[in-house]
């Protein structure tokens, strides 16, 4: 039998969610030579409504593509938390982002609450780059792959003038989480 583990992205349109699942599914597939596969839904709203990524991780042959019951989920609006953490596995993780979740769902799984949006806002500068912070937290949470994994995968995305702002807003990601952790 084969470990998979399924990862959820969710938030509103425009948030860069489906680009980090990507990154995602790269960083295990072409950096760990993993198994690998990204899906990704959004409302018919251009901007502002409910979207999401999903990324399953295997070291076998993913012979189903969608996530079914999802080990890890983000969440950075309140809508995605209300719409999407019903699908968590018992025991599995939820991360919300502290000012735009207010009312955790209930379900039988571990909340862990930072502020993303801020964070890119406020410590990195741009708050384009919440998604690069929410990707370095999940890493953090779940460790599915290597810090270093996940910020190669980054760094092969970006354009040049970009290297050292999304370099800085994983690594916050990552190391605010891994604070939660400890």
């Amino acid at each position: 039998m084969s470990n998979r583990y399924e990862i959820r992205f969710s938030g509103a349109g425009g948030q860069g969610l489906i680009t980090a699942g990507i990154i995602l599914a790269e960083a295990a597939s072409i950096v760990e030579d993993q198994y690998a596969v990204q899906s990704q839904s959004y409302g018919p709203e251009a901007r502002g409504g409910a979207s999401k990524s999903e990324v399953i991780i295997s070291d076998a042959p993913i012979d189903y593509p969608k996530a079914t019951l999802v080990d890890a989920c983000l969440a950075l609006t309140q809508e995605a938390a209300d719409k999407y953490a019903d699908t968590i596995k018992p025991g599995g993780l939820l991360l919300l982002d502290t000012d735009f979740v207010k009312k955790p769902p209930a379900g039988d799984f571990k909340i862990y609450r930072f502020p993303i949006i801020n964070t890119a806002k406020n410590d990195i500068g741009r708050a384009i780059v919440a998604n690069v912070v929410a990707l370095g937290a999940m890493v953090a949470l779940t460790g599915i792959v290597k810090r270093e994994s996940g910020e190669k995968a980054v760094l092969r995305r970006v354009p040049e003038a970009f290297v050292e702002l999304n370099k800085k807003a994983f690594n916050t990601g990552f190391e605010q989480v891994k604070a939660l952790l400890d």
